[in-house]
């Protein structure tokens, strides 16, 4: 197997559906003869033409308008947005039209749309770039929500989200697009929606997190192993719906429970997570969830947000604290 990048994975992913089915559709701004700003889309057009690769005018609506339009007409639409933080013009199609289409319509149509859109802190991109949204995003029913960790995962997600028959909001963090590489099978293979991975075996305290969190909260793990600690680590990979069987498995075995997560506390996964921890594995606890998220503000600015980013001394000191009890 090739040794990836989670960029050339995605961008893998990518050029197999356009193969697959000529219903596959990519479109958004920079996306054609650019390949996109970090890349991902990369020779597409060349490869497939510009009917079925190609670039949109600076309007995020426009691109989340025609996306919809496209995929309850039979198409399989790939609407890039170009930073998730650019989304909010297009929130109308990606939170309203999208997820409600086949209950509107009685079950007689459905959006099968990807949004792809990059990500999170680490790489000090400027304001409004980096903000980890997904907290917004999942609170709407009817769409699925993904954020990969590694270049294996991003593909067969990836794949999975495209073929999927309702919409998926697909989460690339900036970070990880070249600063990891993994095996990546050639060719077509899925990795499940919904399904958790156990990333790290543990018996003493399971961490449950995503995106560029999984690395960070294993160096934690490993930091903490020298202590005699032993962690659990479990990438939840889909955030929409979350994997609840894998995560109550994993506090039956250990009893103590962090989630790690890099948006701001409030409102965010952690919060949900810990809620449901809470309604079905309450009585395996041995001490309080903890949570290890961004603080409640803005994402700082560039010179600032390593400050600001959950870091592995901060999770080692949770892992610390809820052994203490």
């Amino acid at each position: 197997m090739a040794q990836l990048t989670m960029v050339k994975a995605i961008n893998d992913a990518l050029r197999v559906e356009l193969s697959q089915d000529e219903n596959t559709l990519i479109f958004g701004e920079d996306v054609g003869v650019n390949g996109g700003v970090f890349r991902v889309t990369e020779n597409l057009q060349k490869e497939f033409g510009e009917d079925r690769v190609f670039d949109t005018p600076l309007a995020e609506s426009g691109i989340g308008g025609l996306a919809v339009g496209l995929g309850s007409q039979g198409f399989r639409p790939i609407a890039e947005i170009q930073f998730i933080g650019f989304i909010f013009e297009a929130m109308d199609s990606i939170l309203v039209q999208a997820p409600r289409l086949r209950y509107r319509s009685g079950g007689r149509y459905n959006c099968p749309v990807t949004f792809r859109a990059p990500f999170g802190a680490g790489v000090k991109s400027p304001e409004l770039h980096s903000d980890s949204l997904e907290g917004l995003i999942t609170q709407t029913p009817g769409i699925k929500v993904v954020c990969p960790s590694n270049p294996y995962d991003a593909k067969g997600l990836l794949i999975s989200a495209i073929r999927d028959n309702d919409p998926v909001f697909f989460m690339e963090h900036l970070k990880l697009y070249f600063s990891i590489k993994g095996e990546v099978p050639d060719g077509e293979y899925t990795v499940p929606i919904g399904k958790a991975n156990v990333v790290k075996e543990g018996k003493d305290v399971s961490i449950f997190t995503y995106g560029a969190m999984v690395h960070t909260s294993l160096k934690a793990a490993e930091a903490a192993e020298k202590e005699g600690i032993s962690v659990e680590v479990i990438d939840l990979r889909t955030l929409s719906p979350l994997d609840m069987d894998t995560v109550v498995a994993s506090i039956e075995k250990t009893n103590r429970a962090i989630v790690v997560q890099e948006a701001p506390k409030q409102a965010g996964i952690a919060g949900e997570l810990i809620a449901q921890i809470n309604e079905k594995a309450i009585f395996h606890l041995e001490a309080p969830v903890l949570r290890v998220t961004g603080p409640s503000t803005v994402l700082g600015f560039p010179l600032i947000e390593e400050e600001w980013v959950p870091s592995p001394d901060r999770v080692k000191k949770a892992i610390q604290k809820v052994m203490s009890y």
